[in-house]
């Protein structure tokens, strides 16, 4: 009997590699001796982590701006010809405590830097993760970074923050980092929504990273402005872009500059961590994420899994710290879903418990899942 574990991370309580440690002590105690652990992100939070733990690399590290302004160590994951750039290590919400989050405030200067960086590694490819932002700066910062410089009405410089985005007058980018030709450039993210309007990066994500209500109105302004402004200074238009607005709109702001490939985060890591090669020998397969709800079948990493899952007739679990009420009729029949969490605790009690209750969880279900095999004439 083989079991494939491929989980996201359950954020906030444990990274994708816990879990699957987890699901693996836990089945391994059930006496399942085959358990292959593929864990999965995508793009945010953990991926240079879950790249390093599938493909290896070098992980090479650099002090560059964070969020705040404030000085950060990041790291660049160097795997063969390409480079993987992580978001989320310069501007990441992570790095911002809760009472000083305030998109307005935050930038991706950082993310720029090590775009630059990047290019000095003789690399064919980078790959930029993005997602896990505390930012709304439409990728201004990152873009400053690599030499853009935004003017206001009176000609002085602006700094990239979502505060500014409104002020910009004209774009000077004659002193830009240019990416050479001959490197692919994917900005790899799992959100299809528009850079503004009532689906953009502001109205669906900034309250998440700390915005009020106003705040939120004005980033939108923000946003809008911008949009006219890289139209205007650019020619591309990037207002209607699919996944334009992930990472508080760096998606949008590189696209104008620097081109390059839009692609699912989730599809781009399934495929170089050859996960569907491991599925397809699978006995079960199990994977998750920290909430499963109606989100989930809008092509997040285990809607993705339960597709592979499909094609190949392969029974899958999904585990969720939080299951939303009537999702298991959109999974379909081959599919089981657990929650982890009970909803009369405390979120910091189920994140305490989350890693003993994953194990305990699957040394159950792993007894189970070993009898049916040999039921059915697997071996063990």
């Amino acid at each position: 009997m083989k079991v494939v574990v491929c989980p996201d991370s359950f954020k906030g309580s444990l990274s994708s590699i816990e879990a699957s440690l987890a699901v693996r002590r836990g089945l391994e105690g059930a006496g399942i001796e085959e358990v292959v652990e593929k864990p999965l992100a995508d793009g945010g939070e953990g991926t240079i982590e879950v790249f390093a733990r599938n493909k290896g690399g070098e992980r090479i590290s650099y002090r560059v701006t964070g969020p705040w302004g404030e000085e950060v160590e990041a790291s660049i994951l160097l795997w063969e010809n390409t480079a993987i750039v992580e978001m989320a290590q310069a501007a990441g919400l992570m790095l911002v405590p809760p009472h000083q989050r305030n998109p307005r405030l935050t930038t991706t200067y950082g993310v720029g830097e090590l775009l630059g960086k990047a290019l000095t590694l003789g690399v064919k490819r980078i790959i930029l993760a993005v997602g896990g932002s505390a930012t709304t700066d439409g990728g201004m910062g990152a873009l400053q970074a690599l030499g853009v410089r935004f003017l206001d009405a009176q000609g002085r410089e602006l700094f990239g923050v979502g505060d500014n985005l409104l002020s910009i007058a004209s774009v000077d980018f004659s002193g830009m980092v240019m990416k050479p030709r001959d490197i692919e450039f994917l900005i790899a993210c799992d959100v299809e929504n528009p850079l503004c309007g009532e689906n953009g990066a502001a109205c669906v994500y900034a309250p998440q990273k700390g915005a009020l209500p106003e705040d939120v109105l004005f980033l939108d302004m923000g946003l809008r402005h911008y949009a006219t402004i890289l139209r205007q200074f650019t020619g591309v238009s990037v207002e209607d872009l699919p996944g334009g607005g992930a990472g508080g709109g760096i998606v949008a702001g590189l696209f104008a500059f620097w081109g390059g490939r839009i692609v699912s985060g989730a599809e781009l890591l399934l495929q170089i961590f050859e996960v569907e090669r491991e599925v397809k020998e699978a006995t079960w397969v199990v994977s998750g994420e920290g909430k499963i709800d109606r989100q989930t079948t809008f092509g997040k990493l285990p809607w993705r899994v339960r597709e592979m899952c499909m094609r190949y007739g392969k029974p899958l679990i999904l585990v969720g710290g939080i299951v939303e009420e009537d999702v298991s009729s959109l999974f379909g029949d081959r599919v089981a879903l657990f929650s982890l969490a009970s909803r009369w605790e405390t979120k910091e009690v189920a994140f305490e418990h989350a890693f003993f209750r994953l194990q305990n969880l699957f040394l159950n279900l792993g007894k189970v899942m070993r009898e049916g095999g040999k039921a059915s004439g697997a071996k063990n």
